[in-house]
């Protein structure tokens, strides 16, 4: 039996069926997790909201990212696509049913910058964003220490308006609201081999007030915002994790020191009065608060963990053989990956899509296999050393050797492993006013038990079908990237997994009490697939879900609200219609 749904492929457009795979029926039978106080409470009765998939583009190019952000222009009706792989954005028109089709292409090798630079091959492209008819493309260097570019291009025509230089591999830009400033995370990672670490900063370009003024638009127009001041004396804030080798920054680069060479900026979010963004820092976990008239940075603040010996159950082995969830003496290090915002009673909320992330540079790698020899754990913590480190418990789980190691002891008092297997909210000052625990991954096993997913689908892989039960022994379904959406009165957060594929939609309008609503994925379980059988792919439909773009009925060429979904193994975007009735 299949579940989702089977493409059928037409040139570059593929078309599909009006039914996605839903997960309505598993609803009621699901709680929600009041994180302050760890206790479980039924959901809510709320309107019924589904998502229906209108249609998909399909680049043809698979496991390669050719789809990985989306951007959307509503004076235009375009799709602005990040395509990796071609180191271009794919441009795809939706018609007047939300049909995506593609259009044109904006490549970035050859653009010439303000300062005198010019994009030469190799260069990757990483991110994108729109505003007032201007479209801003964040462009890695093809050395990735060096630094980068972001682009600007006007969306009527798709002329090229100009670019200016920003730090060393911008993976996330933002337009603020107002279209005033772009915000460019740039992450800083060190070189492939560890040879050299260039420093992680946030870019704030202000940007010119319409099309026709970028003439003016010059280097000044960047502004850098680093986190020097804690090599300088700056306390550094309990909890933002600092660690691996010490090495110097890029030849020609500004010195700076290792504090502000290991934080990474990851993925950038703006506040809806356009005067605040907010950055995940993955690895350091962390979210990092810049004031963007003045460019620098407000606050540091890290994001704790979910302890999964009382927060929540969890499969942590791929050699069980079953759906084994429960409690282990695990803390899970949160480190979101997309971040988003919206306001509650007039306050800003951060939403955190908690993926976790490992470094595996050169010969550094910050964490193995529990049941590997450098993790000697505490006898008085863990008397039952012996069992935890079995393949069946806890053995295979990867976890983290920089953190809980007591040295005074030589052994370990405490374990973290990488994410946190679902979505957070904090206020704008750090505060948590809920984590979601165990919610997706029980989601799962309840559809697998109601008949309404494989018992395959659970924590699988995106590159592979029949891989069952694969990913519990690292981060599970990996939540990638989360975005907001206002209906009806009511605030939701799609969360987009990238492991299983689809989004997971919960209602977050009392961010104390966020509850689980519906689960879509485009994926047929039952069809095989690798790279060297397209059509085997092509047939599997989406696959690997890494950038969301949330459209308002405002704005969308349908009149309904849509949420547009990249899917950066299959090389496939997906327009969503979603539908709320009372």
């Amino acid at each position: 039996m299949a579940f989702g749904t089977t493409l059928t492929l037409t040139g570059e457009q593929m078309s599909l069926p009006k039914r996605p795979l839903t997960a309505s029926a598993a609803a009621a039978g699901l709680a929600a997790l009041i994180a302050t106080s760890g206790v479980a409470t039924a959901a809510p009765a709320q309107p019924a909201l589904t998502l229906e998939a209108l249609g998909t583009h399909a680049t043809g190019i698979f496991d390669a990212s050719a789809a990985e952000i989306p951007a959307f222009d509503p004076s235009t009706n375009q799709l602005f696509v990040v395509n990796a792989q071609s180191g271009a954005v794919d441009v795809l028109t939706l018609d007047g049913e939300g049909v995506p089709a593609h259009t044109g292409s904006l490549p970035a090798v050859g653009r010439a910058a303000a300062d005198g630079s010019v994009v030469a091959e190799g260069a990757v492209v990483n991110s994108v964003s729109v505003s007032r008819g201007v479209l801003a493309v964040a462009v890695e260097h093809s050395d990735k220490v060096e630094h980068g570019w972001t682009l600007f291009f006007r969306t009527s025509d798709l002329g090229y308006l100009g670019g200016v230089r920003v730090g060393s591999l911008p993976d996330s830009l933002k337009f603020s609201p107002d279209g005033r400033f772009v915000v460019v995370a740039n992450e800083g990672e060190p070189a492939d081999d560890f040879s050299s670490d260039p420093e992680g900063t946030i870019s704030v370009i202000t940007v010119p007030a319409s099309p026709i003024q970028f003439g003016r638009l010059s280097q000044g127009a960047v502004r850098t915002v680093d986190f020097r001041a804690y090599d300088d004396g700056t306390e550094l804030p309990d909890g933002v994790r600092v660690f691996g080798p010490d090495v110097a920054a890029p030849e020609g680069h500004a010195e700076a020191g290792y504090v502000a060479r290991n934080l990474e900026p990851e993925f950038v979010t703006i506040a809806g009065n356009g005067n605040t963004a907010f950055v995940s820092l993955q690895e350091a976990n962390a979210v990092a608060v810049v004031d963007l008239k003045s460019a620098t940075l407000s606050s540091l603040w890290a994001l704790g963990y979910v302890d999964w010996s009382v927060d929540g159950e969890l499969d942590a082995s791929d050699r069980d053989g079953a759906i084994n969830r429960q409690h282990w003496p695990v803390k899970g290090v949160l480190m979101p990956d997309g971040i988003a915002t919206y306001t509650y009673r007039g306050s800003d909320l951060v939403v955190t899509a908690n993926e976790g992330d490992a470094r595996e540079w050169g010969d550094f790698v910050d964490g193995d296999r529990l049941k590997d020899k450098q993790f000697v754990l505490c006898e008085e913590e863990f008397p039952n050393a012996g069992e935890l480190k079995r393949d069946e418990s806890l053995g295979r789980y990867n976890v983290i050797s920089d953190l809980g190691f007591d040295a005074e002891r030589g052994c370990y008092s405490e374990l973290y492993s990488y994410g946190g297997r679902g979505f957070a909210i904090f206020t704008a000052d750090g505060e948590r006013l809920f984590n979601s625990g165990d919610m997706v991954e029980r989601a799962i096993a309840d559809l697998i038990e109601a008949g309404e997913l494989p018992e395959d689908a659970f924590n699988a892989n995106h590159s592979e079908q029949g891989s069952f039960d694969k990913r519990s022994d690292d981060k599970g379904a990996e939540p990638e990237d989360v975005q907001i959406g206002h209906l009806q009165g009511r605030t939701y957060a799609f969360l987009g997994l990238e492991r299983i594929g689809g989004v997971m939609v919960f209602d977050i309008t009392d961010p104390r009490d966020a509850h689980y609503v519906t689960y879509v994925n485009n994926r047929d379980f039952s069809v095989s697939y690798d790279e060297d059988e397209p059509e085997g792919f092509a047939a599997a439909g989406d696959l690997g879900a890494e950038g969301m773009a949330f459209i308002p009925a405002s704005e969308s060429p349908t009149h309904t609200p849509l949420l547009v979904v990249a899917n950066e193994v299959s090389g496939t975007t997906t327009v969503w219609e979603i539908s709320l009735k009372r």
